[in-house]
């Protein structure tokens, strides 16, 4: 069945497993044979278990200047811009869809939390951009 050579205190040992049954194998060491009996059998995991430790702070949610005239909209992640719902000019209000960015095989809406006239766009449709790239400008 299965071969193995083992040195133990500098002593050569060849085992040859001649056959298993349940708990039950039989072998020979160095041309000797043995039967031998398992306590248990001890299973192991072919996939690791990742633990990964909770984060020490609350994510902070994406906050804007209240008192600022310009307002400037960032990607909050990674990712691809699938559609832009506005256009340059267009008047918006607290909640409107600006634009759809998939990011790891999702879609996230990104809406507007400050009502204004969009003056600026620097994305276009399939462009990726990355986290904190400004895509559009309110005024």
């Amino acid at each position: 069945m299965k071969n193995f050579a083992f040195k133990i205190n500098e002593n050569s040992y060849k085992v040859k497993i001649v056959s298993q049954e349940n708990n039950k194998i039989e072998l020979e060491v160095n041309g000797t044979s043995y039967a031998v009996e398992m306590d248990k059998d001890i299973k192991s995991k072919k996939t690791p278990t990742l633990v990964r430790a909770a984060s020490k702070r609350p994510a902070e949610p994406l906050k804007v200047n209240p008192t600022s005239s310009k307002t400037k909209i960032v990607a909050p992640i990674p990712g691809t811009i699938l559609s832009l719902n506005i256009k340059i000019g267009d008047v918006i209000k607290v909640g409107d869809s600006l634009l759809i960015l998939e990011a790891m095989k999702m879609e996230n809406n990104i809406v507007a939390e400050k009502a204004g006239t969009v003056t600026a766009m620097n994305i276009a449709v399939g462009q990726q951009v990355l986290q904190n790239e400004v895509m559009i400008e309110l005024e």
